[in-house]
């Protein structure tokens, strides 16, 4: 605890309405301060949260990360100053007064919504509605599988969330609470809000969904109680950590509750109380003090609920500390792959080298899979019903079943975001490498969890295939055109497309030792040859297989002539093939040096200095080959460069018709390299 925690006496016995009363004044007075927030749901929450902390949840302040805590998700993100309230009170060390008092402002850890890695304590970036169930979905989901393996010596928490009406009108809820009550995530329970208000008025404004027979028709225990009454919300806790389902308490609750005249009302949602209104409420809650101002017996009640969390933890470390399991237990929390998955790597590009193995780099990734997943115990993998077309799952992965979650593959159902989601909250729980798959075209479903997964940083690797016209018949709805330059668009997020099967190698590897940012893997469905040996510069020396893992700096010349460049074809994935027989042609049949680059990943050659960009990039004119949208090329063939790929959407048909039907061949670009240079 800090010091002020530490000088602090008790006065008298403190009610939990006292402690509730605290949130209350602290969240109208942050959110009025900054002149702008959501005052109305901490206040309507606070006796809910005031239950759960005082009574329930273990956590240690002064060990946020500590990993058997139990995780704590906001999802109505926008109630942010509930969980800011609740970390001043608690003692978090990086959460003193003076941080409520810059609610809002730039630098402060108390941003408009909570993010992670802001602020201690903070699970997960909430905000986008229905994202914190959803993640919490996969917390919950990865206690019980940590458990299965280390037991619950040491893996045995609690997930819980806190849910409003939006989180749960959103589609991406469906898709979670689905998949929890399939998967019995009983260690999952989730408080919704039910104020019945929204930012436009009442809720029957938009919708009458019945929430507890939504939940409980996807097998969740439900219950529903007063919001206000504490002793009904405790007992519905005790009842939920009973329950062999994941658990929904539908907390009826008056949204600003102690606010007299806009208690209730959608005004309090996501505006400042307004002078007046904060004064009247102080006189109707009876809380006497100043602005920012908490009476130390009530603090110090709220810091008692940290010191039992302390002593949880250092009775679990000694458990930990007498556990055979705790080296395992370690590395697994840890993350760190071991080194046995890049030396199986390594091995497999030096075999796949040497037999010039031509396959999809779908096909490809199962097979680099099966190299990573005999090597560690780490990754999870799965699919949204497309198992067998990701080609996700690799010998001796065993499934993940409702109430058996030894295994280590998980059928997601046809829910992308709902999946991606899940994989964030795998990720930052901690003790498994998550990938999943889907189409690229799919990333549109998945997109919101994506973008959050870049955000805040995890390590998790979306397999998406199908990634082209090349995937044929299917036709233009799920032919991805636009799909590789939004993902592009994305801070802090590896897109990676490769070339044939060591690259694709290389780009698992890479995506592996991403332990801070997200990645894409983007694969074909058609057959690719095997393109390094044939055209690398170490092709005809006595060893064919390349240590060096060419694709980590994004881009590298495959194809160097052995005269001055007169033209630069870049390509990325199955076009790299249609780049080299290009320049192939242009060297036979018209005597033109050309040079290929292949450009697995833009963000890591972006992060090249401007000396190596040049010399993969040269000084000739340029010509892009990518069999999707053009957006974002003329950053690297300039303003004189040519693309050859899409202008607009796909057609039915075999793959090969349609590369011809859309002019994306060696003859084109061979073409169009000898129009941009003659």
């Amino acid at each position: 605890m800090n010091s002020q925690a530490a000088a602090l006496k008790p006065v008298a016995a403190v009610s939990e309405r006292d402690m509730a009363n605290a949130i209350r004044a602290l969240a109208m007075d942050s959110v009025q301060k900054a002149n702008s927030g959501h005052p109305g749901m901490p206040m309507g929450m606070a006796d809910v949260a005031t239950v759960l902390f005082s009574r329930f949840i273990n956590i240690d302040p002064s060990a946020p990360n500590w990993p058997d805590r139990d995780r704590f998700v906001l999802s109505a993100g926008h109630g942010s100053m509930l969980q800011y309230a609740l970390h001043y009170l608690l003692g978090y060390e990086d959460m003193p007064i003076e941080q409520l008092q810059r609610f809002r402002q730039l630098g402060s850890r108390t941003a408009g919504h909570p993010e992670y890695g802001h602020a201690l304590g903070i699970e997960t970036t909430t905000g986008p509605l229905g994202q914190g169930i959803s993640t919490a979905v996969g917390m919950a989901l990865a206690e019980r599988m940590l458990a299965a393996r280390h037991g619950a010596d040491l893996v045995d928490h609690f997930t819980y969330a806190i849910a409003g009406d939006g989180c749960l009108q959103e589609g991406i809820s469906h898709e979670a609470i689905d998949l929890a009550g399939h998967l019995k995530l009983a260690r999952l329970i989730v408080f919704w809000d039910d104020n019945a208000i929204s930012i436009d008025g009442p809720t029957s404004l938009s919708t009458s969904m019945d929430q507890p027979a939504r939940f409980e028709a996807a097998g969740w225990h439900v219950q529903s109680v007063d919001g206000h009454d504490t002793e009904a919300v405790a007992a519905a806790i005790e009842a939920a950590q009973q329950s062999d389902r994941p658990s929904l308490i539908a907390c009826r609750t008056v949204i600003g509750k102690g606010a007299p005249n806009l208690g209730g009302s959608e005004k309090t949602h996501g505006a400042p109380l307004g002078d007046a209104e904060i004064a009247a409420t102080r006189e109707n809650i009876g809380w006497a003090c100043a602005p920012f101002e908490v009476p130390d017996d009530i603090l110090f009640a709220w810091r008692e609920i940290a010191e039992r969390g302390q002593a949880a933890r250092h009775t679990w470390e000694q458990r930990l500390a007498a556990s055979p399991q705790r080296e395992a237990f370690e590395s697994a929390v840890a993350g760190a792959l071991p080194d046995a998955v890049f030396e199986a790597l390594g091995a497999f590009r030096k075999e796949h080298v040497e037999k010039a193995t031509k396959v999809a780099t779908r096909k490809a990734s199962e097979m680099a899979l099966g190299a990573i997943n005999a090597a560690t115990e780490l990754t999870v993998g799965g699919s949204a019903d497309l198992t067998h077309s990701n080609l996700t799952i690799t010998k001796g992965m065993d499934r993940i079943a409702p109430g058996d979650y030894a295994g280590r593959y998980i059928h997601y159902g046809i829910r992308e975001h709902g999946m991606a989601a899940a994989m964030n909250g795998i990720a930052l729980h901690g003790g498994f490498v998550p990938y999943g798959g889907t189409f690229l075209c799919f990333a549109d479903y998945a997109r919101g969890a994506m973008r959050l997964s870049a955000l805040m940083g995890q390590r998790v690797i979306y397999v998406m295939t199908h990634d082209s016209i090349g995937l044929g018949e299917d036709g233009p709805t799920h032919q991805p055109i636009e799909h590789l330059a939004m993902l592009r668009a994305t801070p802090n997020l590896n897109v990676f497309r490769p070339a044939d099967i060591i690259e694709t190698a290389e780009c698992w590897e890479l995506a592996l030792k991403s332990k801070n940012r997200p990645s894409v893997l983007v694969l074909s469905r058609q057959n690719l040859p095997m393109l390094r040996q044939a055209h690398s510069e170490k092709a005809h020396s006595d060893e064919p297989h390349i240590d060096e893992n060419r694709s980590s700096q994004g881009a590298y010349v495959l194809r160097e002539p052995a005269g001055h460049r007169a033209v630069t074809l870049i390509a990325t994935g199955s076009e790299v093939e249609i780049a080299v027989a290009a320049a192939e042609r242009l060297e036979t049949e018209h005597g033109i040096a050309a040079a290929v680059v292949s450009m697995p990943c833009w963000e890591l050659f972006e992060e090249q200095d401007a000396g190596t960009r040049k010399a993969v990039l040269g000084s000739a004119p340029r010509i892009a080959v990518e069999a999707a949208a053009r957006l974002g090329w003329d950053r690297w063939i300039g303003d004189t460069g040519v693309f050859v790929g899409m202008t607009g959407f796909g057609a039915s048909a075999p793959a090969p018709d349609l590369y011809r039907h859309f002019d994306i061949t060696p003859e084109a670009v061979a073409a169009a390299a000898l129009k941009l240079i003659i």
